[in-house]
């Protein structure tokens, strides 16, 4: 198994190194977020150990980066942040574990063999469906009812992540974020509008609605009851 530790500490980037070869690990190190996330989009790992607070790119960016990539690779965050608001945004960010330091090498070591163990009992899915809506994230297709549906990028990363949502309100915020990378000027309609167009996509013509905005809240992409 082969790892990619990215740590600029080179104390704790040698301690992490030193433990996982000693652990059965082939180990490659990256001291900056550049660096890593280069390394990381050049595949071949089955894993990943990165510090949050990294030069060049910051943690959370680079997996934001890999993740928008397609690039799946079980991603294990460290930071010293420890709050849940910090854990969470580790988390909507791409990471697959949280751990805070400072760390028990024992529950790192744990926690890495938990993940490779997820990575190897459930390939990442290439289809997302929802209802008679499938995208399949390798042709870069949607079809609703054996119809194939024509989006544009934006439209087709906005449907996606509202497919790995279903059934839950996605903000305004959470939108911005995932999917315009914040991006454009929050106080314009540019969500609206393209969320608009897609809805005219994917529903329209459909006895079904699937699509469907939560006033106040947000938007929520779901089958029907």
């Amino acid at each position: 198994m082969k790892l990619l530790v990215i740590e600029d500490d080179h104390e704790t980037a040698s301690y992490l190194q030193k433990g996982l070869s000693e652990s059965g690990y082939t180990v490659d190190r990256a001291g900056d977020g550049r660096e890593g996330l280069f390394m990381a989009s050049a595949g071949g790992y089955d894993a990943i150990v990165l510090d949050r607070m990294l030069p060049g790119i910051d943690g959370l960016a680079l997996l934001g980066a890999l993740r928008a990539a397609e690039i799946r690779t079980p991603a294990l965050i460290l930071s010293a942040l420890g709050s849940v608001d910090d854990r969470v945004k580790g988390l909507r960010a791409g990471g697959d574990d949280y751990l805070v330091k400072p760390f028990a090498f024992s529950e790192l070591l744990a926690r890495i063999e938990a993940l490779l163990r997820r990575g190897a009992a459930a390939p990442a899915a290439t289809t997302l469906r929802v209802a008679d809506l499938e995208l399949d994230l390798l042709t870069r297709t949607v079809r609703r009812g054996g119809k194939t549906i024509d989006l544009l990028p934006r439209e087709f990363r906005l449907l996606e992540y509202l497919m790995r949502n279903s059934g839950q309100v996605v903000t305004r915020t959470m939108l911005l974020e995932h999917v315009w990378d914040y991006h454009f000027d929050p106080q314009t309609n540019v969500i609206d509008v393209h969320v608009s167009r897609l809805r005219q996509k994917i529903d329209k013509n459909f006895e079904r609605t699937l699509l469907h905005t939560v006033r106040g809240a947000g938007y929520c992409l779901r089958a029907p009851d």
